[in-house]
Parts: structure tokens; sequence; C-alpha cells
């Protein structure tokens, strides 16, 4: 049964948290069994994890949200990036493994920054990738 992505971006959540607070094992447990009542974040539902985020807030964890650009070139790489990860094609999961790969394709380190025509070149091999693993972009749309 595939996790929805919402429930996996609040097990990502926790664990960030939880390392970013500097937590060993014991403590986070403690924390999980206290506010969820568990001993893992899996088994937790949505509401009790989200109760767990407040609890790091709490001890001052700051929440980082991420903003679609509002380029719409660069929107189209970050989602041609998220379809490639989705489908397992490509594998390390971090922000910043695309930014690699934009810097090595164009030079420019964020995708952000990426001028239309640039962008088109990082959007064309993001597609030839997918499409050597089977990927039919027309679907995917």
């Amino acid at each position: 049964m595939a996790v929805p992505e919402t429930r996996r971006r609040l097990l990502a959540q926790v664990h960030i948290a939880a390392k970013e607070l500097g937590l060993d094992e014991e403590t986070y447990r403690a924390v999980l069994k206290r506010i969820a009542g568990v001993s893992s974040a899996a088994q937790a539902s949505d509401a009790q994890l989200r109760a767990v985020l407040d609890e790091f807030a709490r001890r001052g964890w700051k929440r980082r949200r991420i903003r679609p650009s509002r380029k719409p070139h660069v929107r189209k790489v970050w989602a041609m990036w998220a379809e490639l990860k989705r489908r397992g094609i490509w594998r390390d999961r971090r922000r910043s493994s695309l930014r690699a790969f934009v810097k090595r394709q164009t030079g420019v380190e964020d995708p952000e920054w990426l001028t239309p025509e640039e962008a088109n070149a990082v959007i064309e091999a993001l597609k030839v990738m997918g499409e050597r693993s089977g990927v039919v972009w027309e679907e995917v749309a």
C-alpha cells in the first residue's frame, strides 16, 4: 500500500525536526510516547504527527515552508523532478540533488535563478532521463 504524500511529508518533518533539535533516540521515543502514545512515528495518525510537530515547535524547532516559484519554467523543473522521484528514477530525494543537477547542466546554483532558456535545457535533460526508464511524459500531465 502506498503512503499518501501528505503522510510521507509529516513523517519526514517529524524525523527532520528530531534531528535538527538534536534529540537522541531515547528522548525522541519518549516524546512520541508522551504526545502520541506510540513508540514509532509510523504508528501515529496524521493528527498525532501534527501534535508531535507542535511539541517540537514548542521546543524551538522552526518550521520551514517552501513556497512554489512564481516562474512557470521553474515550477516545471521541480514538477518533473518530483515525478522522477515518485517513480523511483531519481533516487536522491533531497532538494539539493536537483540543485546539483541544475548546476552541472547550466552552471546556475539554484533552479529559481534559471532563465527560461536554461530551464528548457534542464527540462529536456529530465525528459531524457525519464524516457530512458519508460516514462511517457504526455501521460504524466
